[in-house]
């Protein structure tokens, strides 16, 4: 037999809750507080158990029935355990922060809060889905959760969510055995050598030796089971490669440190394996399998069209500086044949030449230059730009992005190459049309790990020998997912061409740390020529 309280209660649960004010201004509170407590994340799983019964158990026994919901228990048992973790390696929930809940809930946040705080972390968590748990469902509005943009993980063809978070715990493995083989004093070294440009192209694992040494510190500082946080709070936002020490260039070089090897061995060593036509350049032909395993992957991304490459123009890099356009007379009217103040150059004035470095040539003299040459030598470190043949084809550089696209890249030669390979004179001036950053420079790319570099685009400057460069697909300079066929696109590059030849306008002298120096002469507006030779970087 019905009671009027059982009617009442069926009547309520029928009319669900999207009517109720105040549960829609606890879900509003609620979304609110988690976007402000993870911040700027990453956030993690951890081993937390009966987080429902917790949830469900700490209601009124006359609401229990009420919030016995399949989508929220779904959301919390999935997503109710998720913390972020401190610089010091302390943990916090990012969902049941029991301060200012509102009744009947109260109870059941502390008690979730209290089960969440004590549990152990068991990996980073990545989604590329950005809701958590389903918002509504007809007449009843549940717990849920929006990741923002910068917190969901992009899809990816590759690789699913899953495998992504089990990738990210072997690095977190990886990493704490190279903390105990790799001592903070073998990585004071190492990074001393490297800060110092003691070592060749030192560039190229820097930046990992200063994470691995700050993370040494945290740490070293942390305690109990913070120490072991801080290392997954590191690898959740560990740059690609950076959790691999002992299988890269900074784990060799920490090693031959760590044997006692002295200066001279360890400089030699470091220099041959970073040698550009060795460093992450496969030795051997590509194995059936991992020419099958990148058809896959390539098939995956779409990115077929990516690999075709042709020499870039004039007209499509990111300029410095180029030279000024003369203004001419109209001829028009009755002034029209005079000409302006400053459109004649004086007579030039010859000025020694100076060292300068290439930072304070960009920042003073290249703002006044009206026109530049640059004196060719006959051996120099000529480079060309390349980009893609097919601009609507997936990104596959590092510093090429779906929102952002810069396809470009550039070669040169080991050792430098010839002039006369270029159509350039060796001890002649060349006019300079152009002068560019690198492109993994352009626009706000930091990618510090590619070095840093200017080109002196050259007027005229071709390579005669493009037919047996290749295609100039390097490994180091392609996305991390293709890391794993490396080896397929090293061969396929070899033997594949750069098409626009004949078109080909963005050559010319590039200059950078280890790239050599170049003899500039600068015609400023009043017809001033002064030399310098810029000689380091910065």
């Amino acid at each position: 037999m019905q009671t009027q309280e059982t009617t009442a209660d069926d009547a309520r649960v029928k009319r669900g809750n999207n009517d109720d004010r105040e549960y829609e201004t606890f879900l509003a509170d609620f979304s609110r507080r988690f976007l402000e407590t993870i911040g700027d994340g990453p956030l993690f799983t951890t081993d937390a158990v009966g987080l429902w019964d917790a949830y469900l158990g700490a209601f009124e026994p006359a609401e229990r029935q009420f919030h016995n919901c399949n989508a929220c228990r779904h959301f919390i048992e999935r997503f109710g355990g998720l913390v972020a973790i401190s610089e010091t390696g302390r943990t916090y929930s990012v969902l049941w922060a029991s301060a200012s809940i509102p009744e009947p809930y109260a109870a059941s946040f502390a008690a979730l809060f209290r089960l969440v705080t004590r549990a152990k972390v068991t990996g980073v968590f990545m989604s590329s889905v950005r809701i958590l748990g389903t918002p509504d469902t007809g007449n009843w509005r549940h717990l849920s959760a929006c990741l923002p943009v910068t917190l969901a993980r992009k899809k990816s063809a590759l690789q699913t969510d899953h495998q992504a978070m089990a990738e990210k715990r072997e690095d977190h493995a990886t990493v704490l055995r190279a903390l105990t083989e790799f001592p903070v004093g073998v990585v004071d070294q190492a990074l001393t050598l490297l800060k110092s440009d003691a070592l060749y192209r030192s560039e190229k694992v820097l930046g990992q030796a200063e994470w691995l040494r700050n993370l040494h510190t945290a740490f070293g500082t942390a305690r109990g089971v913070g120490r072991t946080n801080v290392v997954w709070r590191a690898v959740a936002q560990a740059p690609a490669g950076f959790c691999h020490p002992r299988s890269s260039m900074i784990g060799t070089l920490l090693e031959d440190i760590a044997a006692g090897l002295d200066f001279g061995d360890v400089s030699r060593k470091f220099a041959a394996k970073m040698h550009p036509l060795q460093y992450q350049r496969p030795q051997a032909a590509p194995s059936a399998g991992n020419v099958a395993q990148a058809e896959k992957i390539i098939a995956e991304l779409g990115a077929a069209g990516s690999l075709s490459r042709r020499y870039a123009r004039l007209d499509e890099i990111e300029k410095l500086w180029s030279p000024a356009v003369p203004v001419e007379p109209t001829g028009e009217g009755v002034f029209g044949h005079l000409k302006p103040k400053g459109s004649e150059l004086a007579a030039p004035m010859s000025v020694p030449a100076q060292a300068i470095t290439w930072e304070k040539f960009a920042r003073t003299v290249l703002p006044e230059a009206r026109a530049l040459d640059v004196l060719v030598p006959g051996v120099g470190n000529f480079a060309a730009l390349v980009t893609a043949e097919n601009p609507d084809a997936p990104p596959i550089l590092q510093w090429d992005t779906a929102e952002k696209r810069n396809p470009v890249s550039w070669y040169l030669y080991s050792g430098g190459s010839a002039a006369s390979r270029w159509g350039l004179t060796s001890g002649s001036w060349a006019k300079v049309t152009a002068v560019c950053l690198q492109p993994s420079m352009w626009g706000d790319g930091n990618l510090e790990h590619q070095g840093v570099g200017a080109l002196f685009v050259l007027g005229g400057a071709r390579d005669s020998g493009a037919s047996s460069c290749g295609n100039a697909l390097f490994p180091e300079t392609l996305k991390a997912e293709l890391r794993g066929i490396r080896s397929t696109i090293e061969s396929y590059s070899r033997s594949a061409k750069l098409g626009g030849v004949e078109s080909a306008s963005a050559n010319g002298l590039k200059v950078g740390k280890g790239d050599g120096g170049a003899t500039v002469r600068v015609t400023l507006a009043n017809g001033v020529r002064q030399e310098w030779r810029i000689d380091r970087w910065d």
